[in-house]
């Protein structure tokens, strides 16, 4: 049994039985000042517990992600579950629901089902509330409605040269032994369409009315800006209902479009996650299942060239992408980055090409695409992609490994 509701209590059994061992493994990283006031925040001090978040907070930007303890992410989730109990005591569900979110989004995995117990609790009596008061409007209109295609108009926005190339073959439904030996073996991109039609998200997702009834308080990274290789791009966290109301005034806030891009929202709010459905095609391979992410935003949205490490399906579930696919081996002509950093992204603004600083780009074939919904794009590791959103647009990816992949860091 999890984190459960007695009467105005919020009860963490995790925490209980791992609070002691944590508090030792924080003090032996150094960390006095922090445990103090834990344990005056498990005593009851409301300030103690803020203090002690913002403690931990600290040491979770003290450096690079990868370098931050892991005792330091869960000492984060410790201080998020005893702020949220003080919210939760005092009827403030919202507040309570925030600081619970932050702690699945920031913290560590050993208090994670206290957390998501927590979460489930609370967004269920916030529901109830929100359906008492009859506060909740009824959405008369689609996420993404559908609209004719104007192929020339869709054209003027997009890279030059775009759908005159090669096109991605589109096969409906292909035998697992087919997807094997036509795409997964040679590394060919393909199109699968009618292997979404069972998924409830191809109807649900599209309704405004059920993602904030579902999600509407829950808080979620976003990224505000033309695109992560811009300088005026940055992060922020809002509530879903605050980034709906930006999708539907053009997905725009005053520094540029909002973007939910490659989060794991499905681990955070489970109501979503029981609304797809893994691809049969990413267990092909005999390899594990890496991450499935979440990319929701307004039309216009751009995902910049780049290639990952794993095979990815791209699952578009609400409106359309066009997609551009140039081989793995064309890694020196697309100009990577030689960052660190981003040493899997390109150089080359496919919006904007200069052919004077890049131009073997100008002569290079690829592939391309405009990927509809219900339809599914499988692209190979190491395969260059750039992605622009055509509509408002909610899509999921699965990256998996085959068995001679090494384990995620």
């Amino acid at each position: 049994m999890y984190a459960a509701a007695v009467a105005d209590q919020l009860s963490t059994p995790i925490l209980d039985a791992e609070s002691s061992n944590l508090l030792q493994s924080i003090s032996s990283h150094g960390g006095y000042a922090y445990v103090s006031m834990a344990t005056l925040a498990a005593s009851g001090d409301f300030r103690a517990a803020e203090a002690a978040r913002e403690m931990a907070w600290e040491q979770l930007h003290s450096g690079p992600w990868h370098s931050v303890l892991p005792v330091w992410r869960d000492a984060y989730s410790m201080a998020c579950l005893h702020v949220a109990k003080f919210h939760y005591r005092n009827g403030e569900l919202k507040d309570a629901l925030r600081v619970l979110d932050m702690g699945l989004i920031m913290g560590g995995m050993l208090l994670r089902k206290d957390l998501d117990s927590a979460v489930e609790i609370i967004s269920a009596k916030t529901r109830e509330n929100d359906d008492r008061c009859e506060s909740f409007e009824k959405s008369e209109h689609n996420l993404a409605p559908e609209a004719e295609f104007d192929k020339v108009e869709v054209l003027q926005f997009l890279p030059a040269k775009s759908l005159s190339c090669k096109t991605v073959v589109n096969k409906s439904a292909p035998s697992m032994e087919a997807f094997l030996r036509e795409h997964f073996l040679c590394g060919s991109p393909v199109i699968i369409s009618d292997c979404m039609t069972h998924w409830p998200a191809r109807k649900k997702w599209n309704d405004m009315d059920y993602l904030k009834r579902v999600a509407g308080d829950r808080t979620v990274p976003v990224e505000v800006g033309k695109n992560y290789l811009c300088q005026e791009w940055k992060q922020e966290l809002i509530t879903f209902s605050q980034f709906l109301e930006r999708i539907q005034s053009n997905g725009t806030s005053s520094d540029g479009p909002t973007y939910l891009a490659q989060h794991p929202l499905f681990d955070q709010i489970n109501e979503l996650r029981d609304d797809i459905c893994i691809p049969d095609y990413c267990f092909v391979g005999g390899g594990e299942l890496r991450s499935v992410n979440a990319w929701f935003g307004p039309a216009g949205t751009v995902t910049p060239l780049h290639h990952d490490p794993h095979h990815n399906i791209l699952a578009q579930v609400v409106g359309k992408k066009y997609i551009r696919l140039y081989p793995a081996s064309l890694c020196e002509e697309l100009y990577p980055h030689g960052e660190t950093m981003l040493f899997n992204s390109s150089q080359v603004d496919l919006d904007n090409i200069d052919e004077k600083e890049f131009p073997k780009v100008h002569d290079l074939e690829f592939l391309d695409c405009i990927l509809e919904e219900g339809e599914m794009l499988y692209i190979p590791p190491k395969w260059w992609h750039y992605v622009r959103s055509l509509t408002i647009s909610f899509s999921v990816t699965y990256w998996w490994s085959d068995t001679g992949s090494s384990a995620v860091s």
